[in-house]
């Protein structure tokens, strides 16, 4: 099976994250509409979307459910402003629905433009809460190892991909790394600082963007005690885990986390609108409800966007409606059991799964090392014969797709990898 990729000519488009000078070269690689688990081309070649565009859709791509209710709200009113008293309908509605869903009860909804705006928006709360609770020393913010936690420039600074902060030289202080892991290594962390200079963790329950890596559930019980006993707050980075990706509405909930602040975005919406949201368990949101004249000076142009939360509504009801949730739990032993076969290959040398609709195959490091084309080559390969993928940071194949995919769909993506990866690694051999 093949594809003829279609390509056009370069335009003035700055693509994220791309080796501009290679895609001027070649073009940009267009898509044109989706249907459900999958996405066509100009050329009106159908491909397997095997990540959920970035981690996002959801509910499958098409849903004319979300698009009339987007253009509904849109003819109303699009949006105004939520800033002092003011809101619109819709986002207060999706307040309530998430609110419903939050890991913690109680928990308090501020919108977002996105999950790199919830991530910086998080470490901002953190900061003000403690100041706000008379004890403003609690300044150090934790991460790991191999964590994303978005682009902005306070995300980047607790980025654990080193080539993510590559070139910018010091980001922001008061920021501290540990091992992925290892729970002692988190708790030495803050007994070496003093836990009275300690603000937050961030932990995403499974690590995304930085290769599909799960720690286990025995580290996140660890580590959860370990910030619990100190008195730090923990944030649960669940713009990529949020909303379904895990088999249960949050993996903090299936973990049992108990997290002072949830990051989301991506599923919120399924990605028909950009939308993000910081949930604030009760003790974090006290000081600023509870407290007449005590003021947060923080939001967005477009926090809480009628249109937006327009979409979150309607891909809440269709998650809610298909059971799709419950769903993504029961196809993950098919994730496993149809990608295990893939580590057999001589070019790969892991397969991570078995939480939710999450996978990676890990390349060989020796090629990788050899060969820096050969993850490119095949994440090209696949996208030739009808399987879209990338690449993530350590040199694995991404497999996150949306909640509509079934076993054949699985199948297919493992059948397209070892074809793929057998004529990469063949083509660069000499």
């Amino acid at each position: 099976m093949s594809r003829r990729v279609a390509f056009l000519p370069v335009t003035a488009m700055w693509h994220p994250f791309a080796d501009m000078a290679a895609v001027s070269d070649s073009g940009p690689f267009v898509l044109a509409r989706g249907e459900r688990q999958f996405v066509f081309d100009e050329s009106g070649a159908r491909y397997l979307d095997a990540t959920a565009g970035l981690w996002f859709a959801n509910v499958g791509h098409g849903r004319a459910e979300i698009a009339a209710a987007i253009g509904e709200q849109a003819a109303r009113i699009a949006h105004f402003s939520s800033f002092g008293d003011m809101a619109e309908r819709p986002a207060l509605e999706l307040a309530e629905r998430v609110a419903a869903l939050a890991p913690v009860p109680g928990s308090r909804v501020f919108f977002t433009s996105g999950g790199s705006d919830a991530v910086d928006t998080a470490k901002k709360l953190v900061r003000r809460y403690w100041h706000a609770v008379g004890e403003p020393g609690r300044r150090v913010v934790i991460t790991r190892e191999r964590a994303y936690h978005g682009m902005h420039w306070g995300g980047t600074s607790l980025s654990g991909i080193d080539p993510n902060r590559e070139g910018y030289g010091e980001l922001q202080p008061d920021v501290v790394r540990v091992a992925w892991d290892d729970a002692q290594a988190l708790a030495d962390a803050i007994d070496a600082l003093g836990a009275e200079n300690v603000g937050a963790f961030f932990c995403e329950p499974v690590i995304g963007a930085g290769g599909v890596h799960f720690a286990g559930e025995e580290y996140l019980t660890q580590a959860r005690r370990v910030c619990e006993e100190r008195g730090v707050l923990w944030v649960s980075d669940e713009v990529i885990t949020g909303f379904g990706r895990t088999g249960e509405w949050f993996a903090s909930t299936r973990f049992r986390l108990d997290p002072d602040l949830v990051l989301t975005a991506k599923g919120l919406t399924s990605g028909y609108v950009p939308m993000g949201a910081v949930l604030a368990a009760p003790r974090v949101a006290a000081p600023f409800f509870d407290e007449p004249g005590t003021v947060w000076r923080h939001g967005y142009t477009y926090s809480g966007h009628a249109v937006a939360a327009a979409a979150g509504l309607a891909s809440l009801d269709i998650l809610e409606r298909e059971q799709l949730v419950a769903r993504v739990r029961d196809l993950e032993p098919a994730v496993t059991s149809s990608l295990s076969p893939l580590a057999e290959l001589d070019a790969v040398s892991e397969v991570r799964s078995g939480v939710g609709l999450l996978a990676a195959v890990q390349l060989e490091a020796d090629l990788l090392a050899a060969d820096d084309q050969l993850l490119p080559r095949v994440v090209l390969e696949m996208r030739r014969r009808g399987v879209l993928t990338r690449g993530l940071v350590g040199g694995a194949l991404q497999l996150s797709p949306p909640f509509v995919v079934d076993e054949a769909d699985l199948k297919t993506f493992a059948d397209v990898a070892a074809e793929a990866i057998e004529a990469a690694a063949g083509s660069g051999r000499t």
